[in-house]
């Protein structure tokens, strides 16, 4: 053989080892990166810095885009830019580059987006369909000046799925009258007027517009003033109908996140049920709901375009109380699982059920606890390595019980129910490292039982390094909390003090990590 082949062959082999070290080098420090402390194993979190709300959900060619609130140079919030993640099963994610910068108009905060497809704004090129996002310009110069109309909507468009982004020049599309908190569209294709339809919020209630286009809007109508809770300024709107189960008869919902206000303290996803004609939403519902009754669940939204028709919901799993201020480094902040959100009536009342979906079942491993019982007025202690990465199943009928996760220094996180004030509830108080600020572990977190069937309840609990879900039936019921034991809890105590019936522990499984 040439000895100049040889040469060549060589140095092929070469570049190609180079190459492999160089990607066990990356994969290396790209596993490293997720074992900082707290950093969530199987929840999404950015690379690092600052993360807040959940943006522009939307599915496309087999890919699920997360965009998100942003801000590249600390760990605090800051100038607002769009993040970008993606992911083929909602379990898994892959980290993109920035998708939106601030620019002449302000900083990008929160929006949606929606897939184009019949082109009703113009931006087809070359046959490819337009991905288009709708957000809010802020003003800092405005706000810093006093003025009120320091927020207005634009939009830009991708003619590549996603990964690069074009600001439409003539935004804004929606200007501003003079209203202080004016902004989080969220823009959905409504069939039955063959229009889309915009929702954001203002202050203290929540506007409706529509589009032919996507760049000239006309207003419909507000809706909230005197509805719903009103202790802070609303935010993040997202209006959209589901089918009643067991059922053919369907509903409206409108979600309206508000901080502070939510009934644990700081904020807070509420929501309606009711009838949207086009034009307006309407409903007879007087007082809140919550979506979820823990502190750290805010700001959620759902996909759009979602191939099965399902409705897919991701919140920022954190506070404004205390968000700038949780003990991470690197990084902060977390979004909560993708959770199915489905309507369920009982009696004469709605309920908006929320529920991990089922693609989070692949992250289950080795049973960690198969199946165990806790007669009637007894308790149990169980030795569990692995707690703080984990999911955790039970049935029961007792009406009085409590789980308690701790760990060798006595750091504990109680669960509790209590049918007789009715009541489920979250203690966090001697959790771990709860001292960062004044109020994260100053109380118990309290849910009614309202909506509850009697009878033996269902119970689902994902503990991630971090966080806590509860899910109670199917979602009927869900509390969402940080946590930040300073060592994993590796105990489990379960004290049932109902003498009749007993708490079986149907399994205690790993929760692989996404990373």
């Amino acid at each position: 053989m040439n000895k100049l082949i040889i040469g060549y062959l060589i140095l092929a082999v070469l570049v190609a080892c180079k190459e492999d070290h160089k990607k066990v080098q990356n994969q290396t420090v790209e596993k490293s990166r997720y074992q900082e402390e707290y950093r969530p194993q199987f929840h999404f979190s950015p690379k690092e810095k600052w993360m807040n709300d959940p943006n522009g959900l939307i599915y496309n060619e087999g890919v699920y885009h997360l965009f998100y609130q942003y801000y590249p140079e600390d760990i605090v919030w800051g100038p607002m830019h769009w993040g970008h993640a993606v992911s083929k099963d909602l379990v898994h994610w892959d980290h993109k580059p920035i998708a939106l910068y601030p620019d002449e108009n302000g900083l990008i905060f929160s929006g949606s987006a929606v897939v184009d497809t019949n082109n009703t704004s113009g931006f087809r090129e070359n046959g490819k369909t337009p991905l288009v996002a709708i957000f809010t310009y802020h003003s800092m110069e405005g706000e810093k000046n006093g003025r009120k109309d320091f927020q207005t909507q634009g939009i830009a468009y991708s003619l590549d799925n996603g990964d690069t982004w074009t600001k439409y020049v003539d935004n804004p599309v929606i200007p501003n009258d003079g209203i202080k908190d004016f902004r989080d569209p969220k823009v959905f294709w409504h069939e039955p007027s063959n229009s889309w339809i915009l929702t954001l919020v203002a202050g203290d209630h929540a506007k409706f517009y529509t589009s032919q286009n996507l760049k000239d809007w006309t207003y419909l109508s507000d809706f909230g003033k005197t509805k719903g809770a009103h202790g802070g300024v609303w935010e993040c709107p997202d209006l959209f109908p589901l089918q009643i189960e067991g059922s053919e008869g369907e509903k409206w919902v409108l979600i309206i996140s508000v901080n502070p206000g939510a009934p644990n303290g700081g904020s807070g996803t509420q929501y309606f049920v009711g009838d949207f004609n086009g034009k307006t939403f309407s409903t007879d519902q007087e007082e809140a709901k919550w979506l979820d009754f823990g502190t750290d669940n805010y700001a959620g939204v759902t996909y759009n375009n979602v191939p099965n028709g399902e409705r897919i919901f991701i919140g920022w799993m954190s506070n404004w109380d205390y968000a700038r201020e949780t003990p991470t480094k690197k990084w902060r902040s977390a979004m909560t699982v993708p959770r199915k959100l489905s309507l369920e009536k009982v009696e004469d009342d709605y309920f908006l059920k929320n529920y991990p979906i089922d693609n989070l079942d692949v992250l289950t491993g080795s049973m960690l606890l198969d199946e165990v019982e806790i007669v009637g007025g007894t308790s149990d202690t169980l030795q569990i390595s692995g707690l703080n990465q984990s999911e955790i199943r039970l049935r029961t009928a007792s009406q009085n019980f409590q789980l308690l996760f701790k760990n060798e220094l006595d750091e504990v996180l109680v669960l509790s129910m209590d049918s007789q004030k009715q009541i489920f509830s979250v203690d966090r108080r001697l959790s771990g490292k709860v001292d960062f600020q004044e109020g994260f572990g100053d109380k118990k977190h309290i849910a009614s039982l309202k909506g509850l069937k009697q009878g033996s309840h269902q119970f689902r609990i994902l503990m991630d390094w971090s966080s806590m879900e509860w899910f109670v039936d199917q979602g009927m019921l869900s509390m969402t909390e940080q946590i930040f034991p300073t060592k994993p809890y590796n105990i489990l105590i379960i004290n049932n003090k109902d003498g009749n019936e007993p708490v079986i522990v149907e399994s205690i499984k790993e929760v692989r990590s996404i990373w």
